[in-house]
């Protein structure tokens, strides 16, 4: 395995780890450089020539971390301003989207929900931020397993509007802080937790903002 935390692999004790001091997220380091990447999984196979483990090797080089500055890519004006802001948020990262995904050939968009049903569940999470069970809000799975799609659609289309690599979590910040589908997910952690639904532990993993919580919009 490639460890980016080195306490946790330290405790776990796999067989053969590869721990790369890179920016978490970042497991074969450059983005877009195939033969740094190269290199990294050449070292991790090379584990196997281990006969018995465990075994803990160090990667020999290391990335720093980046700045958590959020990208510079404003959204499109308002569609339809008599929708809901998140909705109609939504609705403006679509073709973006689309560019990504030609690009790459791969998305994370669709493990529960597919790029067609996010303004659909964006308006579930209204309601629950409204304070409606999430059982009874119309979400078609668990919400942090929607959420993590709502997400993915968002952060691949800042990639394309960004049109250059970002810096490590800087799709995310931007995601957070600066569209009201990022605003209204905070709601809904804070709507959780006051329910007292478990799950508000683990919908939003981090948030890249100190910001205090905004009201509904």
């Amino acid at each position: 395995m490639i460890s980016l935390v080195r306490s946790q692999a330290e405790r776990v004790h796999p067989p053969r780890v590869l721990h790369c001091e890179f920016p978490v997220g970042r497991p074969l380091g450059r983005p877009g450089d195939a033969a740094f990447q190269r290199t990294v999984l050449d070292a991790a196979f090379r584990l196997f020539q281990v006969p018995a483990g465990p075994v803990l090797v160090d990667f020999p080089e290391r990335i720093e971390d980046e700045a958590d500055e959020p990208l510079a890519c404003p959204l499109p004006p308002r569609l339809d301003p008599s929708l809901p802001a998140a909705v109609d948020d939504a609705l403006d990262p679509r073709a973006a989207y689309e560019r990504q995904r030609a690009k790459t050939g791969r998305t994370l968009v669709g493990r529960v929900v597919a790029a067609d049903h996010i303004p659909e569940v964006i308006g579930a999470f209204i309601r629950i931020a409204e304070g409606i069970p999430w059982q009874k809000a119309g979400l078609s799975a668990q919400p942090p397993q929607v959420q993590s799609d709502v997400r993915a659609y968002y952060e691949e289309a800042a990639m394309a509007l960004a049109e250059h690599v970002p810096a490590a979590r800087s799709a995310e910040s931007w995601f957070f802080q600066h569209t009201a589908t990022g605003r209204l997910l905070k709601q809904v952690q804070h709507a959780l937790r006051l329910a007292g639904d478990p799950y508000w532990l683990v919908f939003i993993a981090a948030t890249q903002s100190d910001e205090p919580l905004p009201t509904n919009e």
